[in-house]
């Protein structure tokens, strides 16, 4: 399993980080790399947990969240194969200050954190790639903070709704979305409640902008969901 996975990556995203690895460090990725096998809605990993791992989604979908007041959710971020989190509180030498969890069932690949610090110590391009990674994370934060907080509900919304489509695509129809997210989901993601987002849901629908069934969504005007979202 864990030579197939690893193929699957190479021949894939984690082409980049793969290239700049010697033979050696190859063989120890390789050697200490474990497959998990997660269900839907199953921690990966609790806000307060101690960084061990540094994880990489190889198959499904992964939502990065965080509890505020009164123990309501904010969606922080969406992974997607083949993308690399929970390395972050590890480089700052802190405890995580958000959760992770599979949206859908997933396989995950866990490297053990000090053995990734190592290679670092001895492969100046490794220590780059992950600089660019945490700075592209963070330019994607401080705009997602302005659009919440300054973006209406229908904008809040429009922009959940590309930020899938960007994420996972369509399925083969060309407009549904390649991902089925409850109602309180996508209000967790939009920053509103999730009245507020079955509202503004059916009012797209009116205005034939995307059709709902279920947890089902087709966009039917995409150039229009990106207009709202920008203009929020």
């Amino acid at each position: 399993m864990i030579k197939a996975a690893l193929e699957k990556v190479v021949n894939e995203d984690m082409a980049e980080i793969w290239s700049i690895l010697s033979a050696d460090e190859k063989r120890l990725i390789v050697d200490n790399l474990v497959i998990h096998n997660f269900k839907k809605n199953q921690i990966i990993y609790a806000e307060g947990d101690a960084p061990e791992y540094l994880w990489c989604l190889f198959k499904g979908k992964v939502k990065k969240f965080k509890e505020g007041v009164g123990g309501r959710v904010q969606i922080l971020r969406l992974i997607r194969p083949v993308q690399y989190f929970g390395y972050r509180a590890f480089f700052a030498n802190e405890p995580y200050v958000s959760s992770a969890a599979a949206f859908e069932p997933s396989m995950v690949g866990a490297i053990p954190l000090n053995l990734v610090a190592e290679i670092i110590q001895n492969n100046i391009n490794l220590a780059w790639f992950f600089i660019r990674e945490l700075s592209r994370n963070l330019g994607g934060s401080d705009t997602k903070i302005v659009n919440l907080t300054q973006k209406h509900i229908r904008g809040r919304l429009a922009e959940a709704l590309i930020v899938l489509i960007d994420n996972y695509g369509y399925e083969e129809d060309n407009s549904t979305l390649k991902i089925y997210m409850a109602r309180e989901d996508l209000a967790n993601l939009s920053n509103m409640t999730t009245s507020n987002a079955i509202r503004t849901l059916s009012s797209f629908v009116s205005e034939k902008i995307l059709l709902v069934d279920g947890r089902r969504i087709r966009i039917m005007n995409e150039a229009q969901l990106r207009k709202i979202s920008k203009f929020g």
